[in-house]
């Protein structure tokens, strides 16, 4: 029996998938209270991580002070007849007790399928590629990851480069089934207010052109000069200037209360901000990257950035290339005009670390559009594998104070 000065201990694989990193859990080895979503399991994934940590560090948790290391996934057997596990995903706030289940991170679904082979959820071929069918729980949808095998394991070492991951490493394909739904879709809207372009009206700054979609993730999309930028922005201009992050948050904020996600714009600010995300694009243009590699406008469609967490991300989310590949496809939206307007079914951007090819298989019908799904390829690799332990205290302690923010399980 654990005592107030004890800690307990949680089995978990720390994993980078794409260019995140996050903790990962089987569901059977979390204590039986965080088996279920609420406020003991929003305690147990805060302290892991170390949050709240109001010097912003982590010290104390395996988060790496970031919006692309402060993450967690859970994963399952399947409860549906055509998927093999089940993926729940978790943004963890780092300087504030919030725990956000309301979106996906593409990136990390590179990892799943491994995760889900490596602890036996599914079976795989000795050699060849293995296909695993994943529900993620969080938006509703069906992904399928291809996961290289060899010699009866996951093959995670190969000669795939993606910009933004410092090392190769084996690739792993990626389909997002209908990620974006159509107009009479389960899973929403894909445009929910039915246009392409909106103009929202943001208090302090005017109206703002932007497409709303649900594709990967609901994803709000803007022209960079609507911000004052030029779409080759890397991280340093733009997170060292607090009234520039304020003004995009603000942008954010009314944009989620016009996709009918968040009553007010505090709400959006206060309890979904990994969702919808901000994401700006600009026709091609060259710059250095943050690696100094030097991109030329000729390796290009577009430019195309994203925020996360309040913050401009290092790369590009692996949801935000899927609602830019979607966006592409579909004439009529703002990245399509960016591009030239017409349909574009694969395309390559350029984000902060380099570039992405991505693409959808996109169809119109009597003037309705549907996605099939979006294309993409990512790696994934395990770091550790072992056990995370935790103050008990804590977790007791901070399950009743903890805020939850939204759990589709």
């Amino acid at each position: 029996m654990s005592t107030p000065t004890s800690q307990v201990s949680v089995r978990a694989t720390y994993m980078r998938g794409g260019t995140s990193k996050g903790v990962f859990f089987s569901l059977v080895d979390l204590p039986e209270a965080a088996r279920q979503p609420g406020s003991a399991r929003d305690a147990l994934m805060l302290r892991v991580t170390g949050s709240p940590d109001p010097y912003g560090k982590q010290i104390d948790g395996m988060g790496g002070a970031t919006s692309s290391t402060s993450k967690v996934v859970i994963v399952g057997p399947s409860t549906r007849e055509d998927c093999d596990v089940d993926y729940l995903f978790g943004a963890v706030a780092i300087e504030s007790p919030v725990v956000d289940w309301s979106g996906n991170c593409g990136n990390l679904t590179a990892a799943v399928g491994s995760f889900a082979i490596e602890r036996g959820l599914v079976e795989a071929p000795k050699e060849g590629v293995a296909t695993v069918r994943i529900w993620q729980a969080n938006i509703q949808k069906k992904i399928v990851a291809h996961v290289p095998m060899h010699a009866g394991a996951v093959a995670e070492i190969g000669d795939f480069e993606l910009d933004g991951v410092a090392f190769p490493a084996a690739e792993i394909k990626l389909e997002f089934l209908d990620p974006g739904a159509d107009e009479d879709g389960e899973g929403g809207a894909m445009f929910p207010t039915g246009r392409k372009v909106d103009t929202v009206d943001v208090p302090g700054i005017g109206a703002v052109e932007a497409t709303l979609i649900n594709a990967g993730n609901p994803t709000i999309f803007v022209d960079a000069a609507t911000l004052g930028l030029t779409g080759s922005e890397l991280q340093p201009e733009v997170n060292f200037d607090p009234a520039l992050l304020a003004r995009c948050e603000a942008v954010r904020a009314h944009a989620t209360v016009a996709m009918g996600l968040a009553k007010t714009a505090a709400e959006a600010t206060e309890k979904r901000p990994h969702t919808p995300k901000l994401a700006f694009v600009a026709p091609p243009a060259a710059y250095t990257s943050s690696s100094g590699k030097q991109v030329l406008a000729t390796h290009m469609d577009l430019c195309a950035r994203i925020f996360s967490m309040g913050k401009l991300h290092h790369a590009m989310t692996g949801t935000g290339a899927v609602a830019i590949a979607v966006a592409a496809a579909i004439p009529g939206t703002l990245v399509a005009r960016v591009l030239g307007d017409g349909r574009h079914d694969e395309i390559r951007f350029g984000h902060p670390s380099g570039t992405l090819t991505v693409g959808a298989d996109a169809s119109e019908s009597n003037g309705t559009w549907t996605v099939n799904k979006a294309i993409m390829s990512r790696s994934a690799r395990r770091i550790m594998d072992g056990q995370v332990f935790v103050p008990a205290i804590d977790i007791a302690s901070r399950s009743r104070a903890s805020r939850r923010i939204t759990d589709s399980t």
